[in-house]
């Protein structure tokens, strides 16, 4: 295939919200809570050849509302094309709901009576948008209405026309065909006549087809496979791809054989399946990894049965995709690894690879989480403590007044606690900033963390862009036991950010009186690395260059997809902290510097002492701010 192309494939179909039931083993009806996740067979492909390193366009509507902008949102992250994602404003997103009762039931209601993607229309593009892709993939559901047929088939005549591949995805649900009751979604087989025909009728204009048995089955007019394979290859030279669960894949490409072994055939490795839905979107996702860059069947079927097999491991359809990288070392481990979903290289290679991209070459971070220290503050200055969380909004106003200096550079971030700053915590969620929040309870040796319930339940109420922040007063050579709880506490901390999906940044200091070396960091961050706990971010006070230089080389071997390290403060002077930031000059791996009292500490009693006012008090926080951030645009020179 051509490479002159702007794109690799462009989807068109269902795009939805899939509403995920969290509780394995409950009835539907008894599903107590759900998570939210960009759903629909032919986004899912979109969503799924985007994170497999295609370039893909998706072709559909989505409702001017909260779910379609979550759909833009999620596909736009993993790098697919969203000019073509038409905001219908009479119609909303289509829902699904979603659960897993045992392995072999998976009970989904749609929610899609007269939804955004079914009103797509001819007027939504035109053929020199199909002619810049090297194919065009529908899925079943858009032949099945007047309005999603003629538009499909006029994506078709458009790719037809310009030489671009027409790939269907069968896609077969009884349901969204009106043949069964509106609550049988998980049926995936009702024979149909009237269905085979209008199938039949679309096949001779296709290049690839792909589906299941009973897929093949509705698209051939029989329940006898071979037969209706035969039926199809009458009238299609398409390449016909056979999905054969557990057993793998079979491909035809010729004239049909007598059975389906005797196609180029690919067996599937045997995994423990916990959920089926999604897995055949992952599955053609790897297919056309492959068949899009004219590899191998042999290759095409490997990426798309590997796919397939990591997705039936998983909760969830479209986040449980593989990445490149994660899929490439899954193939070539495949065969020792017999448990992906309990595989820890796995599962990391998984959350690390998948989240959302770098969006900070570096940050200049306002670090205000600080709770016992205002408290003694406003305490040793007879201060109302209610006037703490006031001050904190001003604090945000003055990091936001500091960001749109057009003198500096900024990539603005900030470092928020819940305690006095939920208000503050609000005021900048949503608006792309970098934002952590703190869940130690201060000062505490060995550590303990806040709340009142466990971090894994406190973690579900908050947003994800949050970063899970924790201070740990740590050094290798503490007292035997006292390390084992730390450690302990840490590793609990550290498996709950990666279930709930939060960045976790540790910020480790050596407690006070221990003594410390150019190697103390290094061997600290290395015990938590043994213990198989890699935080995204690590805080650090600053290092010298030698240590620098190993702590660098330590990320390189050990977690070479961590975020990186961010400088903390400690309350030392600007111009000391301008200093240290000369030392991390030559070290990629330092992405900025996270610094609170340095910076708040004078400006912040002023005005607890009423000596100025808020607009003086933003003034100099903000004039702090920016004198550290002109030093570490600086340090290089």
């Amino acid at each position: 295939m051509s490479n002159e192309h702007k794109y690799d494939v462009i989807c068109l179909g269902r795009a939805a919200v899939d509403l995920y039931g969290k509780q394995i083993g409950a009835k539907l009806e008894d599903i107590s809570s759900f998570n939210k996740t960009l759903g629909g067979s032919s986004a899912n492909i979109a969503f799924g050849t985007a994170r497999l390193g295609l370039k893909s366009s998706m072709l559909t509507r989505v409702g001017d509302e909260h779910m379609g902008r979550f759909l833009k949102q999620e596909l736009e992250q993993v790098g697919c094309d969203t000019s073509h994602v038409v905001t219908d404003p009479d119609r909303l997103t289509g829902l699904v709901l979603l659960s897993i009762k045992d392995n072999d039931s998976f009970p989904l209601l749609f929610y899609r009576d007269n939804c955004a993607d079914m009103a797509i229309d001819v007027e939504d593009f035109d053929a020199e948008y199909i002619s810049s892709s090297k194919a065009l993939l529908i899925t079943g559901t858009h032949f099945s209405t007047k309005q999603t047929n003629k538009t499909s088939r006029k994506a078709i005549e458009y790719a037809k026309r310009s030489g671009t591949k027409v790939i269907l995805d069968i896609d077969y649900r009884p349901v969204l065909w009106g043949l069964t009751g509106i609550g049988e979604g998980e049926n995936r087989f009702v024979s149909n006549d009237s269905v085979t025909q209008h199938l039949l009728s679309i096949l001779p204009s296709c290049d690839l087809i792909v589906g299941t048995e009973e897929e093949i089955h509705i698209a051939g007019g029989s329940t006898d496979t071979i037969q209706c394979l035969r039926k199809i290859r009458s009238i299609s030279d398409a390449e016909i791809v056979v999905k054969r669960g557990a057993l793998g894949c079979s491909v035809f490409d010729k004239q049909i054989p007598d059975s389906l072994d005797e196609g180029f055939t690919s067996f599937g490795v045997q995994v423990n399946v916990l959920n089926v839905l999604g897995a055949g979107d992952a599955f053609i996702s790897g297919f056309l990894r492959g068949w899009l860059r004219d590899e191998s069947y042999q290759q095409c079927c490997a990426y798309a049965n590997a796919c397939g097999a990591l997705v039936v491991s998983r909760h969830g359809c479209a986040p449980a995709i593989p990445s490149e990288y994660e899929l490439d070392y899954y193939i070539e481990r495949q065969d020792e690894i017999s448990r992906p979903d309990l595989d820890d290289e796995l599962n990391y290679l998984h959350r690390v690879t998948t989240r959302k991209p770098q969006q900070w070459p570096e940050l200049a971070i306002l670090a205000f989480d600080h709770r016992k220290q205002f408290y003694e503050m406003a305490r040793q200055l007879n201060a109302e403590t209610s006037r703490i969380e006031q001050l904190k909004t001003l604090l945000v106003k003055a990091a936001e007044l500091s960001s749109k200096d057009s003198s500096h550079d900024c990539q603005l971030g900030v470092l928020i606690d819940d305690t006095y700053g939920q208000d503050a915590l609000n005021q900048v969620t949503g608006r792309g900033w970098w934002i952590a929040r703190p869940v130690e309870l201060p000062s505490s040796r060995p550590i303990e963390l806040e709340g009142n319930c466990s971090i894994g339940t406190r973690l579900e109420t908050w947003p994800k862009e949050h970063i899970v922040k924790c201070l740990v007063f740590f050094h290798p050579d503490d007292q035997h036991s006292l390390r084992l709880a730390q450690e302990s506490r840490i590793a609990e901390l550290y498996q709950s950010c990666c279930i709930s999906g939060h960045e976790l940044l540790l910020e480790v200091i050596p407690p006070a009186g221990m003594p410390v070396d150019e190697n103390t960091l290094v061997r600290t961050m290395q015990r938590f690395y043994n213990l198989d706990i890699r935080p995204d971010w690590w805080k650090l006070p600053a290092p010298n260059t030698n240590t620098w230089q190993k702590i660098s080389n330590l990320i390189a071997e050990r977690a070479p997809h961590c975020r990186g390290v961010i400088l903390l403060g400690l309350d030392a002077p600007l111009s000391d902290l301008e200093k240290a930031f000369k030392a991390s000059a030559n070290f990629d791996i330092c992405k900025g510097f996270a610094v609170g009292r340095s910076i708040f500490s004078t400006p912040s009693r002023a005005w607890l002492k009423n000596d100025i006012n808020d607009d003086q008090f933003i003034e100099q926080v903000k004039s702090n701010y920016l004198r550290l951030v002109t030093a570490w645009q600086n340090r290089k020179d």
